[in-house]
């Protein structure tokens, strides 16, 4: 998952850095493609959308990501490591950190 903050008055990377990281990240993307360890490509989210919690065993319904907060998720995309230690190695080279993104590493847990 990248995490950026592109809902505030003062977004982190500022649009024109993203412009200036998007042929890097295009390039880092497929290169991880060429690798053939990208399982999913990358998917945008919208600027919008809606958080669901619940105050006081009330449903609340906030709208945009993380309301209160500067960090939204920008991208979620899946590849193929042999562990944490590989995939972290892989993010590390995700060129939009540079300008203040954070690059969020799971492990998919497959259903039983």
């Amino acid at each position: 998952m990248i995490h950026r903050d592109f809902t505030s008055a003062n977004p982190t990377p500022t649009p024109d850095q993203m412009k200036e990281a998007l042929k890097p990240y295009q390039e880092w993307v497929a290169g991880i493609a060429a690798q053939d360890r990208l399982v999913a490509p990358p998917k945008r989210w919208d600027l919008d959308g809606r958080v669901i919690r619940q105050e006081n065993k009330q449903e609340k319904v906030l709208n945009g990501p993380y309301a209160e907060g500067k960090a939204s998720i920008g991208g979620l995309f899946l590849i193929r490591a042999n562990d944490y230690d590989d995939a972290v190695e892989i993010a590390k080279g995700c060129p939009i950190i540079e300008y203040g993104a954070i690059v969020e590493v799971r492990m998919a847990v497959p259903v039983t």
